[in-house]
């Protein structure tokens, strides 16, 4: 059963809804696909934790005008063809994949029309959602669909290391001179410690984003730029990497972190109110308030804390038009386990790093430089977010480009040869190999993560941003070392990606001195 897992058409490492996407497609269209998930379940990803919903079309909508919110969400740095292609076969997509395949249960009135809701920079009410849990249904789904697909096979508890190509890693020099080709990926299995090759004729990678490198955010752990770095060192360009967006409402309390406070709360009209108990947003955007896009949001929030608290609140109080225990059951629950009445009480807040709009340069078909290699969902940027990401277009970007990827994959099938496989070395591993000292790679994380949110975070500065970088090479040197002599394992792997990300981050910030969407300078040459 092995052999035949690391041999296959197609490889997906992410388990998430843009690899489930990728791997659908695929299948679909006759291809063998194996499925990588780092966790030991196979749901855990950035999906499962997206609450607000998924852009499909509201009324009196039109592809036009959702080109028109998205570009202004990203401050026209948008790839205008990307967005035109996920504007025009996204709602089509969710109709066929998520509707009618994965059987999706979106929220409906009572004439079984969807019910669609609104979040901030959208002109008009076109979000699908199951509540607040639309990600985890989505997810559930999705994953249902795949397992019921000939040809998928889904592997938890496997951690791809590096992209293998016939130009780096091939024992047949002549392989240097050809054109740059992915072949699968160095693959660690959890359960048993070892190392192995898996190979494919077009590998996808759908890893993620990069939250969890930065000290506070509504990111699973998981998310450590795994994907982005495995694709820079197999020579991939990594583009847009300073724009880091921060949501502007991520519940803060001692006992509880990463639980995300949905933008479509403020759709339904909640409101931001500082701790002298005044309503700040119309003092920065007068027009939209409290719905303007998510990068003034955190901004305002970060000046309202500044110097005064460590948060602001979100006041659902006035909500009168829908029930907001029914409308936001997820929400509603969490905050009462810790005795807040998000009815009677203010919600205490925060921004938290959220998505990156950045990532690894894909075409229009999610396709990298490298030949057989596809990089959709968080981890690529194929430019339909630009300077900052318009609300609930990540999991319509996931799917479309997922699809996407898949359907290309299928139609560029160029057979791998048993000499080239054959070529490719197994794993080496250190002659005495160390384990590793957990609390060792727990601080050197957190001090990873408190060097990002404290100089490469809502508002940067040419000082700080230096500070990061110094900072940033020293634990470069140290944690590569570490890894070369260490025991492979989920920990070490992640703070060796996690970074080199973070220094690609803070290496584009510092060398973009614009203002621009989520990327903040006070020292900004406008």
């Amino acid at each position: 059963m092995e052999d035949t897992t690391r041999r296959s058409n197609l490889l997906v490492i992410g388990s998430g809804l843009a690899g489930l996407s990728a791997a659908v497609a695929a299948a679909e269209q006759g291809l063998t696909v194996t499925v990588l998930s780092k966790s030991e379940n196979l749901t855990e990803s950035n999906t499962l934790y997206a609450q607000g919903g998924i852009v499909e079309t509201g009324i009196g909508d039109s592809p036009d005008l959702l080109i028109r919110d998205i570009i202004d969400a990203g401050s026209g740095l948008n790839n205008s063809r990307s967005v035109r292609i996920l504007a025009e076969s996204g709602p089509e997509l969710v109709a066929d994949y998520l509707v009618r395949k994965a059987e999706v249960p979106f929220e409906r009135g009572e004439e079984g029309e969807f019910d669609r809701t609104r979040e901030g920079a959208h002109t008009v009410r076109r979000i699908l959602h199951v509540n607040d849990q639309t990600g985890r249904a989505i997810q559930e789904q999705m994953l249902g669909y795949a397992r019921s697909c000939p040809g998928i096979t889904l592997l938890s508890g496997h951690i791809a290391v590096d992209i293998i190509t016939n130009t780096h890693h091939s024992t047949d020099y002549q392989q240097r001179y050809k054109r740059h080709r992915a072949l699968g990926a160095y693959v660690l299995n959890q359960q048993t410690g070892e190392i192995r090759p898996f190979y494919a004729e077009s590998t996808v990678i759908a890893t993620g984003g990069i939250g969890n490198l930065y000290l506070h955010t509504s990111n699973p752990e998981s998310a450590t730029g795994d994907g982005i770095a495995m694709a820079y060192r197999a020579g991939c360009s990594i583009i847009n990497a300073e724009y880091v967006q921060f949501h502007p409402t991520v519940l803060f309390h001692r006992d509880v972190k990463r639980f995300l406070i949905t933008e479509a709360l403020r759709g339904e009209g909640a409101r931001l109110l500082n701790t002298k108990g005044e309503y700040f947003m119309e003092r920065y955007h007068p027009r939209l308030r409290d719905l303007a896009p998510r990068d003034e949001v955190a901004r305002a929030i970060y000046r309202e804390m500044d110097g005064s608290t460590g948060y602001v609140y979100l006041d659902a109080r006035d909500i009168t038009h829908v029930n907001i225990a029914d409308r936001f059951p997820g929400i509603y629950e969490q905050c009462k386990a810790l005795d807040i009445d998000i009815v009677n009480q203010p919600i205490p807040v925060v921004p938290a790093a959220h998505y990156f709009c950045g990532g690894i340069k894909v075409d229009e078909h999610s396709k990298t430089e490298i030949d057989g290699l596809y990089v959709v969902g968080e981890s690529s940027c194929t430019g339909v977010h630009g300077a900052n990401r318009l609300a609930s277009v990540s999991l319509l970007e996931a799917l479309v480009f997922g699809i996407r990827a898949g359907h290309h994959a299928a139609i560029q099938q160029k057979p791998l040869r048993d000499n080239l496989i054959a070529s490719i070395p197994d794993w080496v591993y250190p002659k005495q190999p160390i384990d590793f000292d957990p609390l060792l790679i727990q601080h050197d994380m957190f001090t990873l993560q408190s060097t990002m949110w404290n100089y490469v975070g809502i508002v940067r500065s040419k000082r700080r941003l230096d500070r990061a970088l110094a900072d940033l090479n020293y634990f470069t040197h140290r944690i590569e070392k570490f890894y070369q002599e260490a025991r492979a394992g989920e920990s070490i792997l992640a703070l060796r990606n996690a970074v080199l990300v973070g220094t690609l981050i803070t290496k584009a910030a510092a060398g973009n001195h614009r203002s621009l969407g989520c990327h903040y300078r006070t020292d900004s040459m406008h």
